[in-house]
């Protein structure tokens, strides 16, 4: 089985359960409840749960199931369009709240990108946390990768800039940026952040520019808060959802898209390098309703 699949089985026990229940007395408003209940606990999302549960009372004579894994699979971004075609160099900004991976993701990031044969550039642009940018230069030693940093500055578009400077004179594929962690209620950080992506679109046109936002899986809906300010001040265009083996709450896909309309790109199941996969919907789909091989 897919690691997808498997770091949703939290998730799955609770979903697929109510799932059963519904199947086996039939739809009642007991086993319907339940069912609600299940589906707002994993955190699909209001609009999500409504439809989910629409789908159901349709097809209640028929095998809803199967309804329902199409339906979920209809709302959720085609994996063609999450890997970013890299047909010019290409900058990912890796931004989020303190705690929720954003410097392991860069290393995971760039591995992944590294063995799709890009060649790739680590930037340490996190000029408030010196840990973070001694365990980025151990990822980058790790993987073979250059990367770019500054000790001495704490201006992040600086730091920013060199990078790129270096990216464009070494022909770099993809540079990754890690960020320091912020709330949105640090005005003067989201500021910053908006600087660094403009003064990045500004000085370098010829790349690419991306912003993902690293979410921590067992936070639920503050997660969706924490994309929602972000977006506010940067364009975010997908996500890096980590600790989803450790959480009941796997839905969140949903509602970020759907709301926000920011796709999960990479799901995280672990602290090493490998331990990053890019999203698939077939298999999302079949780990939270457990309708694999049926």
């Amino acid at each position: 089985m897919g690691k997808i699949f498997n770091a949703l089985r939290f998730t799955r026990e609770a979903v697929s359960d109510a799932f059963d229940t519904v199947v086996k007395r039939k739809v009642s408003l007991e086993s319907m409840e339940q069912l609600e209940d299940a589906l707002i606990f994993a955190d699909l999302g209001f609009d999500t749960v409504e439809a989910v549960m629409g789908v159901v009372r349709r097809y209640r004579k028929e095998s809803f199931l199967d309804n329902v894994h199409d339906y979920m699979l209809s709302i959720l971004p085609d994996e063609e369009n999450l890997d970013p075609t890299i047909e010019k160099p290409t900058v990912i900004i890796v931004v989020g709240v303190n705690g929720t991976g954003k410097t392991t993701s860069s290393a995971k990031l760039a591995n992944y990108y590294k063995s799709q044969g890009k060649k790739v550039l680590l930037i340490a642009a996190d000029t408030y946390r010196a840990a973070a940018v001694e365990q980025l230069k151990i990822w980058a030693k790790r993987l073979n990768l250059n990367i770019i940093y500054n000790n001495e500055s704490q201006q992040p578009s600086s730091v920013l800039f060199d990078g790129l400077t270096a990216a464009k004179s070494q022909g770099v594929d993809i540079a990754i940026v890690d960020t320091a962690g912020r709330l949105h209620t640090h005005k003067n950080l989201m500021t910053e952040l908006e600087k660094m992506y403009r003064v990045g679109k500004t000085r370098f046109p010829e790349f690419e520019f991306l912003s993902f936002i690293t979410l921590d899986a067992t936070l639920g809906q503050n997660s969706l808060i924490q994309a929602r300010e972000f977006s506010n001040s940067v364009p975010v265009d997908g996500a890096v959802l980590s600790k989803m083996d450790g959480t009941a709450k796997g839905g969140i896909v949903f509602p970020l898209f759907n709301e926000l309309n920011i796709p999960v790109n990479f799901i995280g199941v672990g602290e090493d390098l490998d331990d990053i996969y890019k999203f698939d919907r077939t298999e999302y789909v079949e780990g939270l309703l457990g309708t694999r091989g049926k």
